[in-house]
């Protein structure tokens, strides 16, 4: 007899979902329609099909005409009005996705911006280190030339010492 399942255990086998449609999915779909609706060819399209269907109303015989002219094309306002009451809705909510998008977008730059001036300010601040520690370590260290100028000074100052003591002991 097989017992029935416990809350406190798991189920054996792959956990089944309900298949709820995706936020992302309809958002995706509603970008879709935008993008097709702004595009010139769905404007030639939905222009070649409002021309046939007023000439199909039009040139027709009576009893094969469907949307009566005489009317005003009743039935291709109301399409048409359809069509434009479902557009609307959709294109604002896919303009509110890429508003999030830019929205996240900017906040990435920001960040990035951030982490940039925080690194050229650390670079300057290594840079102007580096610089004070070659001054002071220049200024601690002779140059050829300055050591050179120091020889010559004791070398000619070892002459006149050695000039002086030679005329003490001739005297």
């Amino acid at each position: 007899m097989a017992r029935s399942p416990r809350l406190d255990t798991p189920r054996s086998g792959a956990v089944t979902r309900t298949s709820a449609p995706s936020r992302d999915r309809f958002g995706r779909f509603t970008e879709w329609v935008a993008r097709a609706m702004g595009t010139p060819a769905f404007l030639v399209i939905l222009t070649l099909f409002c021309l046939a269907w007023i000439i199909w109303n039009t040139l027709m015989p009576r009893h094969l005409r469907f949307d009566d002219a005489a009317l005003g094309f009743t039935a291709l306002t109301l399409m048409l009005s359809l069509q434009a009451s479902y557009a609307a809705p959709l294109i604002l909510l896919a303009q509110n996705r890429q508003d999030d998008r830019d929205r996240v977008q900017i906040e990435q730059d920001r960040q990035r911006a951030e982490r940039n001036l925080a690194d050229t300010e650390y670079l300057a601040r290594e840079i102007v280190a580096l610089r004070l520690a070659l001054e002071e370590r220049s200024a601690q260290t002779v140059t050829r030339d300055v050591l050179r100028q120091e020889l010559r000074a004791l070398l000619a100052e070892l002459d006149d010492d050695r000039g002086s003591a030679e005329i003490d002991r001739r005297s």
